[in-house]
């Protein structure tokens, strides 16, 4: 990744580029279930829920302009499941293969252990290869395989669940 990038938590005026990323992977149908744009107000609560001392929700920003972002999130939402994180990481088009994915991964598994989070997570459709090859890169292995959970456009897809212990 270009050393002029910026990384730092997330702050409100991101919310409308961090959506803006996101939706613009929905058409591809590889990177999310979701198959309509979703508004900043819809993720408002999602964007309160990232806190930098329990669940970070990081972007990087060149020249004024988010290039991508990285979030932290409550696996299963019960108390046992506390040292289990979560992570989701988009990036923008003209910023992809630059190395930022790797980049935040290398900082995400760093961190990870300081906010009591000692197992990341990643749920990747089976059809994702970038993205499985990315968190195989960094020795997540493949904890589970949900076949033909999600039907996209009439296609059904494959969820890989990925999974390392940091701690």
């Amino acid at each position: 990744m270009n050393a002029a990038h910026i990384h730092r938590m997330a702050r409100q005026e991101d919310l409308n580029a961090i959506v803006a990323i996101y939706n613009s992977t929905i058409a591809s149908r590889v990177a999310t279930a979701d198959v309509e744009p979703l508004s900043a107000e819809s993720r408002q609560t999602w964007f309160d829920e990232h806190t930098p001392d329990k669940r970070p929700l990081w972007v990087a920003e060149r020249d004024g302009e988010i290039l991508g972002w990285l979030s932290f999130s409550d696996f299963y939402g019960r108390t046992a499941y506390a040292a289990a994180a979560e992570l989701s990481l988009y990036i923008h088009e003209k910023a992809r293969g630059q190395g930022l994915g790797r980049y935040f991964l290398t900082q995400a598994i760093a961190f990870a252990p300081s906010i009591q989070v000692h197992t990341l997570l990643g749920f990747v459709f089976g059809h994702n290869y970038p993205s499985l090859k990315l968190f195989e890169a960094f020795a997540f292995e493949r904890w589970g395989h949900m076949p033909r959970v999600a039907t996209l456009d009439g296609i059904e897809r494959d969820l890989v669940i990925l999974g390392k212990r940091v701690a």
